[in-house]
């Protein structure tokens, strides 16, 4: 039977179950704060699977560039490659970057990717974007490294 000492029983199986619960809230308060419920990897897997093809990053690179016929392509607002800030091409509303290595709040909201991307889509394609266009766009963005910045389009010879 365990010793009463300040009128509680701590056993070798209440300190162990406390200092627990102490580094959970120790995690929990330093982990970076995630507005959403998903991770860009998770998206980019989501559609990968609604699509039923495999992920490429060159398609994405390549479909994030292109005008599609139109106006403007995906980095017209986003920039090339969209791992700085920069503004709306109509109405230069700041964007924050959306690479998720460079801002990981990127993609980490179910509802808000789905919204953007249907809006986005609209305004470059006229449509919708497909799931493997979604997951391609995404595997290029999860390429690009905060450690090891590419080159902006400026600057490349």
């Amino acid at each position: 039977m365990p010793a009463l000492h300040h009128g509680g029983m701590h056993t070798p199986l209440t300190t162990f179950l406390t200092r627990v619960a102490a580094l959970l809230a120790l995690a929990f308060a330093l982990a970076p704060a995630h507005a959403g419920d998903t991770t860009a990897a998770a998206q980019m897997q989501r559609w990968s699977e609604a699509s039923g093809k495999p992920v490429s990053a060159e398609r994405g690179r390549v479909f994030f560039t292109s005008r599609h016929g139109g106006e403007w392509s995906c980095a017209s607002c986003h920039g090339n490659p969209p791992t700085t800030s920069t503004r709306h091409a109509r109405t230069g509303k700041t964007i924050t970057p959306l690479a998720p290595a460079f801002n990981p709040e990127r993609f980490t909201d179910t509802a808000k990717v789905d919204k953007w991307f249907r809006r986005n889509c609209n305004d470059v394609l006229s449509r919708e974007c497909t799931a493997v266009e979604k997951a391609d766009v995404l595997a290029w963005l999860l390429q690009l490294d905060a450690k090891n910045p590419p080159q902006t389009a400026k600057e490349k010879p």
